[in-house]
């Protein structure tokens, strides 16, 4: 492990224990601790790039209190131009951020959007308050605008300050609030989360141990036979797979150790959302909880579910939960490849600067069309036994398509993806091509771009019917 990997695991490590202590402290007490103990390790792990952070929240602030109509447009404006210049500011003389500043750019670039979204909400609901003279029925909204103290608390909460996951400010304050968080469950969920990490940092030590990344570049690689370099993407993928597991459990761990994200079951909680629906328990009944809010990977699933669609939704998912409601909903396009297409183009950005992740992301589009494309036109047609077989095909297929992929998250440079694509013939981007053309001639393109769109349409149709039987209930009431 390297240096750096050691400072990330330490912190994951410490930030357990601390959060059972964080349980015993007042509201007041638990924002101020965790604002000094969040600053420490920033200034501790960033020195002199600390300010790039302090920086954002800053402007993110003066952008909130001087217009919560554009809040959202121009926070996200502001936060996104300022990732360009973090990462270009070698051009202009200055020192190179080190990897943790980078880290905590990237989730305080969340949290500033979603703040002021929050915010935005938070206004135009108080406006329908007062001319309709009832209380808003609104979910998980902010019950006052935020001081720069509560911001600067928000995103310098030492909990995953540097790996995650995210969560939104109200997150924050119910966290803050909680009125017994010692009677909150905490061992046993921790635990139950902890328990697969030691296997998944082992299988990452072992694996990358005998292919390691590096071995890619060199000339002995390509004398290999293709079948070889063709397997090898599977075992970088699967390295890479066992290093987040690790750390995300790891970090959920430490947000459930604190009771960051503990709602009862009731409320049915989102990765990254937090609750859907009000939720008043029966004080005579026990209450179950669940931390589902800081969810941010769903391993089975990620490994297991079938399509190229579903396993991003078991992927850092608090992240796709952020990308799903402040960036999918105001793309430029409507057909759903190209909507998908658009979040992936600012899920590499937001990543980064490096050609891999772009090469990497767009890609995740053009599968989606080929698997739409054959779904409408070959496996509609099947009966069930035939569907099943085309499942575990599909399958198959999904995973290899992740492991292509994932060379040009790992590589970066285009010329190293370029260079070991090429090695293995482009063999997911030809296949996915030809797919496409068949379902195409086979008249499943429409019908799969169509099936893409209803897919996602179930989800935001579900979120709708949450928010109506809620708006029922509050009129009811």
């Amino acid at each position: 492990m390297s240096p750096d990997e050691l400072v990330y695991l330490g912190v994951l490590a410490a930030s357990i224990p601390v959060g059972f202590l964080f349980r015993y402290l007042s509201p007041p007490v638990k924002q101020g601790a965790t604002l000094l103990l969040g600053l420490s390790i920033t200034i501790a792990t960033c020195q002199i790039h600390a300010l790039h952070s302090l920086v954002t929240v800053i402007g993110t602030w003066i952008i909130i209190k001087s217009t919560w109509r554009s809040a959202p447009a121009l926070c996200l404006g502001w936060t996104f131009l300022y990732l360009l210049f973090f990462r270009l500011v070698t051009w202009f003389d200055l020192p190179a951020p080190t990897p943790f500043a980078n880290a905590i750019q990237l989730l305080l670039t969340l949290k500033m959007v979603s703040l002021a979204n929050e915010v935005q909400s938070y206004h135009l609901e108080k406006k329908k308050e007062v001319s309709s003279f009832s209380k808003s029925p609104v979910i998980g909204g902010l019950s006052a605008e935020p001081s720069l103290y509560d911001i600067l608390s928000y995103s310098y909460c030492y909990v995953g300050i540097m790996t995650g996951p995210f969560f939104r400010f109200q997150t924050f304050v119910d966290w803050l609030r909680q009125p017994s968080p010692l009677a909150l469950p905490a061992v046993v969920p921790c635990l139950q989360r902890l328990k697969l990490v030691p296997v998944y940092g082992a299988l990452f030590l072992a694996v990358n141990s005998v292919f390691p990344l590096g071995y890619v570049h060199t000339d002995d690689f390509l004398n290999r036979n293709f079948f070889f370099r063709l397997f090898y993407m599977t075992a970088v993928f699967f390295v890479f797979r066992m290093r987040f597991y690790a750390a995300w459990c790891g970090a959920e761990a430490g947000c459930i150790s604190a009771g960051l994200g503990c709602y009862p079951e009731g409320a049915m909680s989102k990765p990254g959302g937090g609750p859907t629906v009000s939720y008043s328990p029966d004080p005579n009944a026990p209450v179950p909880y669940d931390f589902k809010t800081i969810q941010n990977i769903d391993c089975y699933n990620t490994d297991f579910c079938v399509k190229v669609r579903h396993g991003m939704r078991y992927w850092n998912m608090t992240v796709q939960w952020w990308l799903h409601h402040y960036i999918y909903p105001n793309s430029p396009f409507k057909a759903y490849t190209l909507r998908a297409g658009w979040t992936m183009f600012i899920s590499a950005y937001w990543h980064g600067l490096h050609p891999g992740y772009y090469l990497s992301f767009l890609t995740i589009p053009l599968c989606i069309a080929a698997e739409s494309a054959m779904e409408a036109s070959v496996r509609a047609r099947l009966g069930p036994g035939g569907q099943s077989a085309f499942d575990w095909v599909h399958w198959f297929l999904k995973m290899r398509a992740y492991d292509y992929m994932c060379m040009g998250f790992v590589l970066l440079k285009a010329g190293d993806t370029v260079h070991y694509w090429t090695s293995i013939y482009f063999i997911v981007h030809v296949f996915a091509v030809g797919c496409i053309a068949f379902g195409w001639l086979a008249g499943g393109g429409k019908r799969g771009e169509k099936r893409g769109e209803k897919e996602e349409g179930k989800v935001e149709e579900v979120e709708s019917k949450d928010k109506l039987k809620e708006d029922i209930r509050a009129k009811q009431d």
